[in-house]
């Protein structure tokens, strides 16, 4: 698709053979934007992003829409591109009208719409990892996937388990992998690590050998965090094996939580660890396990449609649509003032993150029982027990 055209996914009235005029189907259809990196460097997460979103509409407007309207979906592939989002989302709120917005694949172009949307006063649910998206609370932004933050915290409090109290990051300079950097820093006296190195790379970098080996003649690494997304971790990973440093335990970010990351790592990911919602291992949850179904079924949904592996990127784009139209069908309105209040009041929505519940100072609504220690066994993902 091109990155300067709109996809817009409007149903059944057309299919239903319905002879109404442009008022009237204007009145019988609500628009969604979506801003996406469906190509370029963050097309692993834009890409089964976009799958979803159409996937789900096209199933809403089947069963009937929503509030009495169809769903009109209009999303615009930035590549990446931090400008070109901010252009979209201008495109979005005064070409296309939209009413609120699911996307941001990224960080870096998550916070160059948010000004836009904040100023129009257009609810806004972003698809992106780092903890500036809703931190601080703006009063229209949203976000779905868990933050930076938290997964430094469920990767220190594995530390604790383990006793492990002096680590390495080496970390992408790439707007996620700053930003985790920055978050573990932050956080690692409360759970009493220490960072004995730290070192970075670049997004182009096709290499890391020379950063790891410094961190190898560090004696007193007892563990190594990478933040960072793309292609990167999955270099450092095999740089990480060729170097010999396996008995030093390799932690990743939810940033690589996708089977192309295995793929991309080879052998060189087994053994790896990372935190990562449910979704990875919902066959693995026990029966009662509230996500499950949520999990299971969408993972089986995802995979029938788009004939590939699930990832979670995509179940972030499952959850924002699923909070907005939760919030719509509550407000029985698609007025962007209404519904916004509703995303705030949502409660108890399982979906493929976690145990959503949100509220004016949290515009997340999960907390660190949302993410899953998993440990790359075999090349598929297992759980961590708990307490190892």
């Amino acid at each position: 698709m091109s990155g300067h055209s709109a996809t817009r996914l409007l149903f059944a009235v057309g299919a239903l053979g319905l002879s109404l005029n442009a008022p009237v189907l204007a009145q019988d259809v609500v628009k969604i934007g979506s801003v996406l990196s469906i190509t370029g460097p963050a097309s692993f997460l834009g890409e089964p992003e976009d799958k979803t979103l159409r996937m789900y509409v096209d199933k809403i407007n089947t069963a009937g829409g929503v509030a009495g309207k169809k769903i009109e979906l209009v999303v615009y592939d930035d590549g990446g591109d931090a400008n070109k989002a901010r252009t979209f989302a201008t495109r979005l709120i005064e070409d296309d009208k939209v009413f609120a917005i699911v996307g941001g694949s990224t960080t870096g172009t998550s916070m160059a719409m948010i000004p836009v949307f904040e100023e129009a006063q257009v609810p806004f649910i972003s698809l992106a990892g780092g903890i500036e998206v809703v931190d601080p609370v703006r009063k229209y932004v949203f976000k779905t996937p868990h933050t930076d933050k938290m997964a430094c915290e469920k990767i220190f409090e594995s530390f604790k388990a383990s006793k492990f109290t002096k680590i390495a990051l080496i970390s992408g300079t790439d707007g996620f992998g700053a930003s985790m950097r920055a978050q573990c820093i932050k956080v690692a006296p409360a759970y009493g690590v220490t960072i004995v190195a730290d070192e970075t790379y670049g997004p182009r970098d096709s290499d890391v050998t020379a950063q790891l080996t410094k961190i190898k003649g560090v004696s007193a690494v007892q563990a190594i965090v990478n933040p960072g997304f793309g292609q990167g971790p999955a270099i450092v990973t095999r740089n990480y094996a060729q170097l010999g440093m396996t008995a030093t335990p390799l932690y990743q970010s939810h940033g690589v939580a996708s089977k192309s990351f295995i793929e991309l790592a080879g052998a060189a990911a087994e053994g790896v660890r990372l935190p990562s919602p449910a979704l990875l291992v919902g066959d693995k949850l026990p029966d009662n396990d509230p996500q499950k179904k949520v999990v299971v079924d969408y993972k089986k949904a995802y995979e029938d449609s788009a004939k590939q592996p699930v990832s979670t990127f995509g179940g972030y784009a499952y959850d924002g649509l699923s909070i907005l139209v939760g919030a719509m069908k509550r407000a029985n309105s698609t007025d962007p003032r209404k519904v916004r209040d509703e995303i705030e009041k949502t409660a108890g929505y399982a979906g493929t993150t976690g145990i959503v519940n949100m509220s004016p100072t949290d515009h997340l609504g999960l907390d660190l029982s949302a993410f899953r220690m998993l440990e790359i066994k075999g090349g598929d993902w297992n759980l961590v027990p708990s307490g190892s």
